[in-house]
């Protein structure tokens, strides 16, 4: 039987928030990761993927010949906690707390929890004297959130999208399968769209504001505003093709970002405008193809638009007869005493990486934890606890009972 410590899995949570670990800066983070595996008896892995960012791998050695699951979860958070609109929710800080049954703090939902889990599935494991045949690794790696360099933003923070899990495949940490556990809501979910992320842009003059008499037409601005309704009528073809649907799931695309201009001498036309776009693929389409496809459509739009895409992330996918599927189906019918839902997401995961290195992958964890408008980031605790029992559950059925 194993038995999760509820306080120990709060507190090794509670200890993983109150480290500030916002993209590019998440070697703190990764310090206390190890000083866990450490803790923990198991083989400790550096790996410094720049100066301030590092992933940190912890293997718990099995005791024959067996399969090795991989737990892997990301250190970055969405958010800061020091943006404008979050510096006064408590929630969003890196300072947990507790309040009726759940966890306040800044990436407990996404997803310091479900690396929380991993760690104390191991534990439990461990106290209750179970070995296993195969290994278990826990990797914890920087630079997962949906962000890239483009333009003026560069620099280690906006190095997101795999950068760590790249890292971490090709340095060594791969496994025969790997659980992520991003929040699902309980769901397993077998496969997810990539992104390919596109600028669409469009010239103009460059002139005073005094000579601009009569030559609008000209403005890249107000030719942009027909290059986006252009772009508005194609956005359905793309929705709505069969061929870009996955698992009864619609591909999306949006509209993110326009630049053009100069806020601080409004006296001159722009000469150039930009519009940003955010398209979904399915992991059925290869990103060839899905790039070929989405520069046709900018062939055909109007003032002679020219594109560059600057963001290729693919889906990922595992079969639902994966021997992975089937054991936490499994796990979770024992601790939630039921079969878990499918679900298909839009979001991205590490997932993408670790497929294309062969490692089949699916994502499976807690809610979501969406904002509590007063008090922020959160998960239920008792979700948390069922949750660890399930990943200590998988384990045991995958990597075998010695």
């Amino acid at each position: 039987m194993v038995n999760v410590d509820r306080d120990r899995l709060v507190e090794t949570a509670s200890r993983m928030i109150n480290v500030h670990s916002f993209t590019g800066d998440e070697q703190r983070m990764a310090e206390l990761m190890t000083q866990l595996f450490e803790d923990m008896g198991l083989q400790v892995q550096w790996q410094q993927v720049e100066d301030a960012r590092a992933n940190a791998l912890g293997t718990w050695r099995g005791a024959a010949e067996g399969k090795s699951l991989m737990f892997n979860g990301h250190m970055d958070t969405s958010y800061s906690g020091r943006e404008p609109w979050l510096r006064g929710v408590p929630g969003f800080q890196p300072s947990a707390f507790v309040d009726d049954g759940r966890l306040y703090g800044l990436g407990i939902s996404n997803m310091k929890g479900a690396l929380a889990c991993y760690v104390e599935a191991v534990r439990a494991l461990q106290d209750a004297g179970v070995r296993l045949r195969g290994d278990v690794l826990i990797a914890a790696v920087c630079g997962e959130i949906e962000k890239t360099q483009y333009g003026d933003a560069q620099g280690a923070q906006y190095r997101g999208y795999a950068a760590g899990t790249r890292y971490l495949v090709s340095h060594g940490g791969v496994a025969d399968m790997c659980l992520l556990g991003e929040p699902t809501e309980g769901k397993v979910v077998l496969g997810h769209f990539g992104a390919l992320w596109l600028r669409v842009r469009v010239h103009g003059n460059f002139i005073h504001t005094a000579f601009s008499e009569g030559k609008q037409e000209e403005n890249s601005i107000l030719r942009m505003q027909e290059v986006l309704a252009a772009v508005r009528e194609w956005i359905p073809t793309w929705e709505n093709d069969s061929a870009n649907a996955y698992r009864g799931a619609k591909a999306i695309v949006n509209v993110g970002a326009i630049q053009g201009g100069f806020g601080w001498r409004v006296s001159r036309t722009p000469h150039h405008t930009d519009l940003f776009l955010d398209v979904r693929v399915p992991p059925t389409k290869p990103m060839g193809v899905a790039r070929r496809e989405v520069l046709e459509m900018v062939r055909g739009l109007p003032h002679d638009a020219e594109a560059e895409i600057y963001v290729t992330a693919p889906g990922a996918e595992i079969e639902e007869g994966h021997e992975l599927v089937a054991a936490v189906d499994k796990a979770h019918a024992e601790v939630f005493g039921g079969t878990p839902e499918r679900d298909v997401t839009r979001w991205f995961s590490d997932a993408s990486a670790l497929t294309r290195y062969g490692i089949p992958t699916l994502n499976y964890g807690t809610s979501t934890g969406l904002m509590d408008v007063e008090k922020g980031e959160n998960l239920e605790i008792h979700g948390l606890v069922r949750t660890a029992e399930v990943y200590a559950r998988v384990a045991m059925e995958v990597c075998g009972v010695a």
